[in-house]
């Protein structure tokens, strides 16, 4: 009895696939033309995508000729300077590590972009024109003769692209990783021009050393300020010694940071111009957009056949 029923279930499930199989080839002339027609419409979408390339910079976090004495500093008088307010540092690489979070941060970005009028190039470009050598604009976004935006902007926004969506745009493009073991970071930037992209890696590198050698400058002036009026107040001959000691050496810190253009970052790789583009994959988005109408012409071939037997059982 039991055998029975299992000669009847696999007797039911060999007239299935037969059925499977005899519905697709009923409908193999719908999962071909549609089928062609997704592949067509991938090739003719992948054609409209303009090319870009890659540019990666290699760059190690600055060694500081006086960190070891400001370690030195940090460890005989550091709580009395944080009583004072004033950072001695010390530990090593950490004007690296807070590069690293700037480098990413909406404020540096912002920066970048506007003190390098980048807005047009971030936002408005859409490819790069090989006989006239410029960037192509999209006119519905940005009109190149008025120098105007113009494009229709979301609930909210102007015309003119916000911080924020300038920032998303530059972001997309731009990828920074830390390989900690090799104590390297690489940043890249992926845009239309080969030369463009190239040109952004370097002046973003030189933008992180300058904002952050012009930062330590701030803090060591603020410092020295602050200790200069401290001596003035105290009457103790003793403290006056050791106020001193930490101006010298926040004089140190300033001396090396007006004297190195590479303060947070040394290049180890300058990026090269690219000459093989990184996107788009064409040859991907046609297999996967062929892949994608012989799925759909084949769920729809099915589902008609079964959708209409039931009917007809109906």
């Amino acid at each position: 009895m039991q055998s029975e029923m299992y000669a009847k279930s696999g007797q039911g499930d060999e007239i299935n696939l037969t059925e499977l199989f005899a519905a697709l080839w009923a409908g193999k002339k719908l999962i071909s033309g549609i089928t062609l027609v997704f592949a067509l419409a991938s090739v003719s979408y992948s054609l409209t995508l303009a090319d870009e390339y890659k540019a990666t910079a290699v760059i190690a976090p600055a060694q500081s000729g006086g960190s070891s004495m400001l370690g030195s500093m940090a460890s005989q008088f550091g709580g009395l300077a944080s009583l004072a307010g004033i950072n001695l540092g010390g530990a090593e690489g950490g004007e690296s590590q807070q590069a690293l979070e700037i480098m990413t941060s909406q404020a540096f970005i912002t920066d970048f972009i506007i003190d390098h009028s980048f807005e047009v190039a971030v936002f408005a470009a859409v490819g790069w024109s090989d006989s006239t050598n410029k960037l192509e604009i999209d006119g519905d976004v940005f009109d190149a003769e008025t120098k105007t935006w113009v494009r229709e902007p979301p609930p909210g926004k102007t015309a003119e692209p916000s911080s924020w969506e300038l920032y998303e745009a530059f972001l997309e493009r731009l990828a920074v990783s830390e390989d900690k073991k090799k104590g390297l970071v690489s940043v890249s930037i992926e845009y239309f021009s080969p030369q463009l992209a190239r040109e952004w890696v370097d002046k973003y590198v030189v933008a992180i050393n300058e904002h952050m050698r012009e930062r330590k400058l701030q803090e060591v002036n603020r410092n020295i300020q602050y200790l200069e009026a401290q001596i003035e107040k105290t009457a103790i001959a003793d403290m006056h010694e050791v106020f001193y000691q930490i101006i010298e050496e926040q004089i140190k810190s300033k001396m090396l940071a007006e004297a190195s253009p590479e303060y947070a970052f040394s290049t180890v790789n300058r990026a090269m111009l690219p000459e093989i583009k990184s996107k788009p994959k064409r040859s991907i988005i046609c297999v996967l957009g062929t892949l994608l109408g012989g799925i759909m012409a084949t769920l729809l071939v099915l589902t008609r056949h079964y959708a209409f037997n039931s009917i007809v059982r109906d």
